[in-house]
């Protein structure tokens, strides 16, 4: 790709990528995917975003200085969500603008994110929210939509600090206290309605009434997320009542009626 004009004015350079197609069937997008880029230098995170044949991409870059590269325009197709799904659409890289976040991760160490970094993520996202008119329940993790396969941006992400610039969807999380959980084995209509609820929110959950490896995996996304003081993919009182608070807060028109499957 030749170089471009940014589409924001807080973007430093233009650092082209090869690595971009056309939005499916004209879609446009109304969706932020907040990443890090999960290896151990900022060179190798944008030669691997931007050199032909790693078929990895995504529109913008925020460094941990808070600089901001573009390397795809926002119109085009970047391909930074892999196989993924959110509230019943599965081509997320047509219906999102992808932006990865300058961190080692889980593999390398996963230190805290800068807050000069955070406030470019911040003001990145509101321009973004402002021009394609995303709501803010659209601004979601990897981890969300790819909950088997990714743990970005992680637990460390501060989501609460974004919430109060007005980005993203979030509550305060309900405090951990010791009582009776769901998990991994249990059968009944608990999970039905636990599996039920996660898909009302969006997330890629069979509703089969067990609580199986794919359910799990998904819980502990959720936790990532909203409930990050304690991530183990058990689904406590806290975590519970933080997911309802969280339904209960968006939109009528952003709750998901998800199909109902026979009971197990």
């Amino acid at each position: 790709m030749k170089s471009f004009t940014p589409d924001s004015s807080i973007a430093s350079d233009v650092i082209p990528s090869a690595n971009y197609g056309d939005r499916a069937k004209g879609r446009q997008p109304d969706m932020i995917l907040l990443h890090y880029t999960g290896m151990p230098d900022v060179e190798g995170a944008i030669a691997r975003l931007c050199t032909t044949g790693t078929e990895v991409s995504a529109h913008y870059i925020v460094l941990e200085d808070g600089r901001i590269v573009q390397c795809v325009p926002e119109a085009r197709r970047a391909w930074h969500a892999g196989a993924s799904s959110w509230a019943g659409e599965e081509d997320i890289n047509s219906c999102s603008i992808g932006i990865e976040i300058v961190n080692r991760g889980h593999d390398w160490g996963y230190p805290d994110y800068p807050l000069r970094q955070i406030a470019a993520v911040i003001a990145l996202c509101r321009g973004i929210m402002l021009r394609r008119k995303v709501p803010s329940h659209r601004v979601l993790a990897h981890s969300d939509v790819a909950p088997s396969r990714k743990k970005d941006p992680g637990e460390k992400f501060p989501w609460h600090s974004l919430a109060n610039s007005g980005v993203g969807h979030w509550v305060q999380p309900a405090p951990i206290v010791r009582g009776d959980t769901l998990k991994l084995g249990i059968i009944g209509e608990e999970v039905r309605d636990l599996q039920h609820a996660l898909a009302k929110y969006g997330y890629g959950v069979p509703i089969t009434g067990r609580y199986d490896g794919p359910t799990m995996e998904v819980v502990t996304a959720f936790q990532r997320h909203f409930r990050p003081a304690r991530v183990d993919g058990i689904a406590d009182h806290s975590t519970l009542v933080t997911l309802h608070a969280l339904l209960s807060s968006l939109p009528a028109e952003a709750v998901i009626n998800p199909p109902v499957a026979a009971a197990p």
